[in-house]
């Protein structure tokens, strides 16, 4: 098995393509398939759980009579939970063992999952989700960690990382289908479901996964991952809530507690020997553009897919396998186009990747805003084509992320750098559907009109991503003119 060396920090730049000796690459033996293979189940059963509640959100919310503002929870509490908790995950993993964390983690996950499908209650649905969340913030970086410590920085790793994206969206696009058939018969089934993957998933990785060599010394920032955690509950309630009750002394109250912890949050970084996120690793220009760009892409998808959701099923009537049928061509093409993304990104680097997948992202919200709103729509040219752009998005966009992200970490801080970069990508989730949900609340489901709001606003943090990556591209380009 090729494992990384250990190489230094970095605290400035990275080249956005590395040197040519870590282009070559190294033949791969059936043990290092193995390990991408088990690692890539876990995206695969975090997309599938994605994609499967998405569609079953209408149905929820008629079977449980929860409202718009009700039903988000159910999507942020696993967000918030997820994205909260990531960084804690990743140090974790570094610190206890990538394949420690990694199993331990999936069975919490199968039992939340488990438990999801057989309450009723509102808030007990919510806080299996949270769990669940709590969960794959520990699976998804162990997993990610495992991979880019297995195979080596540059053509090899690039090409493992584009493979785990098609885990991902196999795991899109088949929890798409699933939920459509499955929330047909009973909404319920989607919780139950991904238990046997979980099952499946956790023996593979017993067998497959090799006990960690060394761990890796130092301490848990526990007193960070509460204040991040909770200062970023308390910020999204207050946006959720505000827009139904105005600033209630509940709302001024959880609103000053987001402000005292996640101000606590910094100093704490600053202070503990052991901090949960390196504060200076924020020094590298190409880790911070990636944490924008995962920001961008999953804060604007993760509130695109809610809002189709409740305007195909609960205004347009459509059934649940119809809205799964019309999102599932977005998954196939990030399938099908992702096995090329490491190529790709060897060609072309990161930061055009990134600008690329950006600008397929605005096109696509551009095109449903224009097109999506006709009384008799016709999918295939008002609604095909934006799904198409949005999966070419993330197909070149994804691997590209994570590259940049992780690219030049040493090995101690590779759980650190793949949980940061999925904390900003939920992190943006969550509040960016936070804010989207309280601007299509409170309005007749009867017409596209209520969900503009919405879409405009998903439009505008693509946008805002875009051009934070094309800026730093110009930059890039004019250092490089100037000298001559």
């Amino acid at each position: 098995m090729t494992i990384t060396e250990a190489k230094p920090p970095v605290t400035n730049e990275q080249p956005d393509i590395p040197d040519t000796d870590a282009h070559a690459p190294s033949r791969w033996g059936p043990k290092l398939w193995a390990v991408l293979f088990v690692a890539g189940l876990a995206m695969f059963l975090d997309a599938l759980d994605v994609s499967m509640v998405g569609v079953a959100l209408p149905s929820i919310g008629a079977e449980l009579g929860l409202e718009t503002s009700s039903l988000q929870w159910i999507v942020n509490g696993y967000i918030l939970g997820y994205g909260g908790l990531l960084l804690l995950g990743g140090r974790m993993a570094d610190l206890l063992g990538r394949r420690k964390v990694f199993l331990t983690a999936l069975v919490v996950f199968g039992v939340a999952s488990l438990v999801g499908g057989l309450v009723d209650n509102e808030g007990l649905l919510i806080a299996s989700r949270i769990v669940k969340g709590v969960a794959a913030a520990f699976t998804a970086p162990a997993a990610l960690s495992i991979i880019t410590t297995t195979f080596k920085e540059g053509h090899d790793r690039n090409k493992a990382l584009s493979i785990f994206t098609v885990f991902g969206a196999t795991g899109y696009a088949s929890g798409l289908i699933a939920s459509g058939l499955l929330t047909s018969i009973d909404w319920r089934l989607t919780f139950f479901a991904p238990v046997v993957v979980v099952a499946a998933v956790i023996i593979a990785a017993f067998v497959v996964v090799p006990r960690d060599k060394e761990r890796e010394a130092g301490g848990i920032d526990f007193a960070g991952s509460v204040t991040l955690t909770g200062g970023m509950l308390a910020a999204v309630y207050t946006i959720v809530t505000v827009p139904e009750t105005g600033f209630t002394p509940l709302v001024i109250a959880t609103t000053a507690a987001s402000v005292v912890l996640l101000g606590a949050f910094f100093v704490i970084e600053n202070k503990v020997a052991h901090p949960l996120v390196r504060l200076s690793i924020f020094k590298v220009k190409s880790i911070v553009r990636a944490n924008l760009a995962a920001l961008a892409i999953f804060g604007s998808y993760i509130s695109f897919q809610t809002i189709v959701s409740l305007y195909l099923q609960n205004t347009l009537r459509w059934e649940p396998i119809q809205m799964a049928l019309a999102l599932a061509p977005a998954g196939i093409i990030v399938a099908f186009l992702s096995p090329m993304a490491g190529k790709f990104i060897d060609r072309y680097g990161t930061k055009s990747m990134i600008i690329a997948s950006l600008g397929s992202f605005v096109l696509g919200y551009i095109w449903f805003i224009v097109r999506g709103g006709n009384a008799e729509p016709n999918y295939f040219a008002d609604y095909l084509p934006s799904f198409l752009l949005l999966g070419l998005g993330f197909a070149i966009g994804f691997s590209a992320v994570m590259v940049q992200a992780t690219e030049g970490i040493a090995d101690d801080e590779q759980g650190l750098a793949s949980g940061l970069v999925q904390t900003s990508g939920q992190i943006g989730g969550a509040v960016v559907l936070a804010i989207v949900t309280g601007l299509i609340s409170g309005g007749a489901a009867t017409s596209i009109a209520q969900y503009r709001p919405g879409l405009y606003m998903v439009t505008v943090v693509a946008v805002v991503g875009l051009l934070a990556s094309a800026t730093a591209l110009l930059g890039r380009r004019q250092a490089v003119v100037e000298p001559a």
